[in-house]
């Protein structure tokens, strides 16, 4: 394949890739993926690395409304903070419905909403270390 491409296109062979914002480690089982250093950078970014840690992203219980609490003074750093989460769903399928939920209210964020976003943070300070597996099943 490499070859391939070499001859057809202007390419140049970096070797084995080992980290694109995602980590690549491959083993026997499969290959891993983890954006464990993107969680850690947006934790020191929003200043939670020595925060408590937490056991899920949401609580079953909670319930979130369009005008529920006050509105945020900037709106900008929230739809930033929650872009950067959703970039995490790419190996963190765990917290793609909390995403899911927080996202739609980029249009008109509410404190209320930004508590869940904390929440999700300070679950992926217990949760930083999880890898996404990429297994071969002999499925071809």
């Amino acid at each position: 394949m490499k070859k391939y491409l070499q001859k057809h296109f202007q390419t140049k062979d970096l070797g084995s890739l080992k980290y694109l914002s995602i980590e690549v480690a491959r083993f026997k089982k499969g290959v891993f993926l983890s954006q464990r250093k993107c969680v850690l950078d947006l934790l020191l970014e929003v200043e939670m690395l020595g925060c408590r840690s937490i056991d899920s992203p949401m609580d079953v219980t909670t319930e979130l409304l369009l005008g529920q609490g006050e509105v945020l003074e900037d709106a900008g750093w929230y739809k930033r903070l929650v872009g950067k989460l959703n970039y995490l769903t790419m190996t963190r399928s765990d917290i793609t419905f909390t995403i899911s939920v927080v996202i739609q209210f980029l249009s008109a964020p509410r404190t209320t909403h930004l508590e869940i976003v904390m929440r999700i943070l300070r679950y992926l300070k217990k949760a930083s270390w999880r890898w996404l597996l990429y297994s071969d099943h002999g499925h071809t």
